[in-house]
């Protein structure tokens, strides 16, 4: 990672990591090992493992954010948008068949060790709500837009869910062609 400061480094690798093994089974020494730094070093930008978690989250709040707006850049119609958010299935598909739903496995992992972050994970979900449920009241569905919001988004997870337990790319095709014939009924009854 040419041009990132150790830290940087650090929260990137953890972020990578957290996701393919998961945040409990990520020790220090791995995040050290892979940035090529000593364990002396690392604790030097980062007390605790917690303090990386933070950092973690607060580093997919960022990039989500980012995806988010390249979206509202690259959709013309909020049912463009809210098709970027259902194609990103397709998207990460290799990844998603490997590990799961980057958020949905971090929340899911946190939630089971009653771990003090999970709140602050849950905002990455709730990133994703407010989005969709913009973009459905864009659509013309002010009336059930959070609903709409909501059953898109447990939709998706549990794409992922399926995709992570079969690693079959052709469920994953299916689902999305299906989430969007629906997303289009929608904006066809919004009409």
């Amino acid at each position: 990672m040419p041009g990132k400061t150790t830290s940087e480094q650090i929260v990137e690798t953890a972020d990578r990591l957290f996701y393919e093994k998961g945040y409990e089974h990520t020790s220090f020494a791995d995040i050290a090992a892979e940035v090529g730094i000593s364990r002396g070093n690392f604790y030097h930008h980062f007390k605790t493992k917690d303090a990386i978690l933070n950092a973690v989250i607060d580093l997919r709040l960022i990039n989500t954010r980012a995806m988010l707006e390249q979206w509202e850049q690259d959709g013309q119609t909020p049912e463009d948008r809210i098709r970027c958010f259902i194609r990103i299935l397709i998207t990460n598909q290799t990844k998603i068949m490997e590990y799961g739903c980057p958020v949905g496995t971090l929340v899911s992992e946190l939630a089971k060790l009653n771990h003090a972050a999970l709140a602050d994970a849950n905002r990455l979900f709730t990133l994703f709500r407010d989005w969709l449920s913009l973009q459905f009241k864009a659509l013309g569905r002010e009336e059930d837009a959070e609903e709409l919001a909501m059953h898109l988004l447990a939709r998706s997870q549990g794409v992922a869910t399926l995709a992570n337990a079969f690693h079959d790319e052709t469920f994953i095709r299916a689902e999305v062609d299906a989430l969007s014939m629906w997303l289009h009924e929608r904006a066809r009854e919004a009409a």
